[in-house]
């Protein structure tokens, strides 16, 4: 998924949350680093030091520690199983991410989100309870192609392999039809979210008597198939 806009799905974020990231990698670090911009609480750990140290100085989380997640012991004493969402960014190593997401999901934690590097990888994670499975480099090759094949798209949020919500640029198909006219729902199976004209400032839930303008932003959910069709 790409962390660069979601502009919407910002605006909804209206409290600080706290992560934990195990595995301060470059996907972990990438991931803290997106989640401490946006105001939230961020605990990294790996079992190397040199990592530790390195977000320490980049101040890219707000508490690091040295620690081996193959150790429940470890992470109880760390006092990540009582966090309400930890990522799982070990996507390398697989026995040492299953054994992390399995002593996560054993001690009670509500939402593990660990990283796969293959299929078979993201079934075992699955297997021991991760409640979401991601896959940096499919999701990032995703984007570039939806960037550079549909520059209207403006970003991204996958619900599950089948639906997404995806912000996108009003096409001039659309110009000055109101919402109603559309008829997204009965024409494409979409429901309409919400529209900004500046790109700053959703309105929610918009009347069917509001006109769209080409070049305003628009958010919609729906099944990829149905997301397809748009004429973007």
């Amino acid at each position: 998924m790409n962390l660069r806009s979601l502009n919407f799905l910002n605006s909804l974020r209206h409290t600080s949350k706290q992560f934990a990231v195990i595995g301060l990698g470059r996907f972990g670090r990438s991931v803290s680093g997106a989640l401490h911009e946006m105001g939230h609480e961020i605990l990294g750990t790996d079992i190397e030091e040199k990592l530790v140290a390195q977000v320490l100085a980049e101040k890219t989380v707000s508490h690091a520690i040295q620690l081996d997640s193959r150790d429940p012991l470890a992470l109880k004493e760390a006092g990540i199983f009582e966090f309400d969402t930890v990522i799982v960014a070990i996507g390398n190593y697989l026995e040492e991410s299953i054994i992390t997401t399995l002593n996560l999901k054993e001690a009670g934690v509500a939402h593990v989100v660990a990283k796969a590097s293959t299929e078979i990888h993201g079934k075992l994670l699955q297997r021991v309870g991760a409640d979401r499975v991601v896959f940096p480099e499919y999701e990032a090759g995703c984007a570039l192609a939806y960037n550079l094949t549909k520059p209207s798209v403006l970003d991204c949020f996958d619900l599950d392999p089948d639906h997404s919500i995806v912000e996108v640029r009003v096409p001039e198909e659309f110009h000055n039809k109101t919402i109603a006219e559309l008829e997204l729902r009965s024409s494409y199976g979409l429901t309409l979210l919400a529209v900004s004209e500046d790109d700053k400032k959703f309105q929610i839930n918009p009347l069917p008597t509001q006109r769209l303008h080409q070049g305003a932003a628009m958010v919609v959910l729906g099944s990829n198939k149905a997301l397809k069709r748009l004429p973007i």
